[in-house]
């Protein structure tokens, strides 16, 4: 029976942070959980969560579930991606490594980082023939951009996912307080360090000079210049999906879809970009009534557990990525971390679905919510 078999990490994700506390070294720490200013656009990622409740419905589910679905071209199991995660590193010395491994056993495909700690073609080895999106954070240096593209398309990445929340990096007191950025260090940026088109621009090689590189990495990576009318050079020179990360009004939607894009994904960078910023799920009803019709609507930035995953489908999204449990997950115990934090996702949202009488998730719609009431100021 398994009342005689207790787990190692606990299967109550909400609580996954405090377990993985005690496992972060202080600087991965102040990195991976705190974010921007106050904290407040975090604490309103959850609250927003918060407000809305399931309503069961009965005598209407079935004995099996269905939650496989297909989007953009990607079948997956169910209605899950892990999000776009830099420097996976500073959780387990593995990385993104074990997190895609993890993934690829399962099928939920994976979306790697241009800031992440292993590279394009390390992380092809490691996920095998699974699915993977590619999430680019565009650099100034379009020659360094196109060596991005290209490669992410010769190692099999399937669709581009364009973050367009973070033109720079928001104000972060954790890291500030710290005097922490591991890209400084070299660590998070094994894209550009395995990249041809970066090395060719570096006067020597970066074992001899490894200082030099982190300081050319920080010329190209802030892009608060990257506008709308950029967009068509990565039509020219992507031929898959393409989706926008980091949208939170409707009118930006819009215009997405105006511009050719097949998806945008809701989110506010977990609240690691703008304090005092909207919380995502609050903004997804008004992205997904804008555009749902016409491009793919995913969501990201505060998903903790199955039943936030199915809040967030029955507001709209076509499918959810998954962060910071990862994250712990992966601190807590590698690639069987994260194959834990993402079964127990999996098993809490084909309950919830079974248990609120639903067979799938394409069920699920703003009728299976209800939206409590705001607390008074």
């Amino acid at each position: 029976m398994f009342a005689d078999r207790t787990p190692d990490l606990t299967t109550d994700l909400a609580a996954l942070e405090d377990q993985a506390r005690a496992a972060l070294a202080p600087e991965a720490l102040g990195y991976v959980v705190p974010s921007a200013g106050s904290g407040a656009t975090a604490r309103a990622n959850r609250e927003a969560f918060d407000r809305w409740r399931i309503v069961p419905r009965v005598l209407r589910s079935g004995a099996r579930r269905d939650l496989t679905c297909d989007v953009l071209g990607t079948s997956m199991p169910a209605p899950l991606l892990i999000a776009p995660m830099g420097v996976q590193t500073l959780a387990h010395p593995d990385g993104e490594l074990a997190t895609v491994r993890a993934a690829a056993a399962l099928g939920v495909p994976y979306v790697h980082s241009t800031q992440a700690a292993h590279s394009f073609e390390q992380i092809a080895e490691a996920g095998g023939d699974a699915p993977r999106w590619y999430q680019l954070y565009w650099p100034t240096d379009r020659e360094v951009c196109l060596s991005f593209l290209e490669r992410a398309k010769a190692t099999g990445f399937s669709t581009l996912v364009l973050t367009l929340d973070t033109p720079m990096l928001g104000w972060r007191p954790a890291d500030l307080n710290r005097g922490f950025l591991p890209f400084l260090r070299n660590v998070g940026i094994a894209n550009y360090l395995t990249d041809p088109a970066f090395l060719a621009k570096l006067d020597k090689p970066v074992e001899e000079d490894p200082g030099a590189a982190a300081l050319h990495w920080a010329k190209m990576f802030p892009n608060p210049g990257l506008s709308w009318a950029d967009l068509p050079f990565l039509r020219e020179h992507w031929d898959g999906p393409i989706l926008l990360k980091g949208i939170s009004a409707a009118e930006d939607a819009r215009l997405a879809a105006d511009h050719g894009m097949d998806g945008v994904v809701v989110s506010n960078h977990g609240g690691r970009q703008v304090d005092g910023a909207i919380g995502a799920l609050d903004a997804l009803p008004a992205v997904a009534d804008a555009v749902g019709d016409r491009i793919a609507v995913l969501f990201d930035s505060g998903v903790r557990t199955g039943a936030d995953t199915f809040k967030a489908l029955a507001l709209g999204a076509r499918a959810v990525l998954l962060g910071r449990p990862v994250l712990y997950g992966l601190a807590l115990a590698g690639q069987e971390g994260v194959d834990h934090v993402l079964r127990c996702l999996l098993a809490e949202l084909d309950l919830t679905l079974a248990l609120s009488g639903y067979v799938s998730h394409r069920g699920l719609s703003r009728e299976s919510l209800a939206c409590a009431q705001r607390s008074a100021p």
